[in-house]
């Protein structure tokens, strides 16, 4: 039995990845995931992460973070993977380079080394990035202000999306979508993106 691929979406909150990757997940009969909190553990790590009224500093965010990522990866992840079963994740190690290093200031090489004790060999085959800017993601929804990262401020929110685009423009198998468009046309390209992937059901 062959190995699953992984595809990860990425984008700052109200981006369209989450429509996005639920689509492409049931699309290829494939193992839909999201990050934090698709684990009992990750659940708890995701309350306290969201919780704006409880202090934290951007390095205890990171670590929270990538705690919840290497248990995802160690039992939900890898495991389909090695089933030969296809996994998609809404969020996956590029939200915390965007969140916790861009935006929060987290030194990005230390993010990266943290990242790979979390993910071992683990990369994704596919990264889409649903691009928006941040006065569209905000007029989509309405800040939830007891949310650590939608109650920041718009220039955090910028840092974010930058990261994320530099990301992409750095980083190997990443592709950028305009979600500023239809979601026909938004459908579209990113069927176009996950089209050449071996997929396995």
């Amino acid at each position: 039995m062959s190995r699953g691929v992984l595809v990860a979406f990425e984008g700052i909150d109200a981006s369209g990845k989450s429509t996005q990757a639920r689509r492409v997940a049931a699309a290829h009969d494939a193992l839909f995931t999201f990050e934090p909190g698709d684990t009992r553990l990750g659940a708890e790590l995701r309350r306290w992460l969201l919780d704006a009224s409880e202090p934290m500093t951007p390095a205890t965010e990171a670590l929270l973070m990538l705690a919840d990522r290497a248990h995802h990866v160690a039992t939900v992840i890898e495991p389909a993977l090695m089933e030969g079963r296809s996994v998609v994740t809404d969020r996956f190690f590029g939200s915390t380079l965007a969140y916790q290093g861009y935006g929060r200031g987290v030194d990005l090489e230390a993010l990266l080394s943290a990242t790979s004790l979390a993910l071992g060999a683990l990369r994704p085959d596919l990264t889409v990035l649903l691009d928006v800017p941040v006065a569209v993601a905000d007029a989509r929804r309405a800040p939830n202000r007891a949310d650590r990262f939608e109650s920041a401020d718009g220039g955090f929110r910028e840092r974010v999306r930058q990261g994320f685009l530099e990301l992409a423009a750095t980083q190997p198998g990443w592709v950028v979508v305009d979600g500023t468009q239809s979601l026909d046309e938004v459908s579209a390209a990113v069927d176009v993106a996950v089209a050449g992937l071996a997929w396995n059901s």
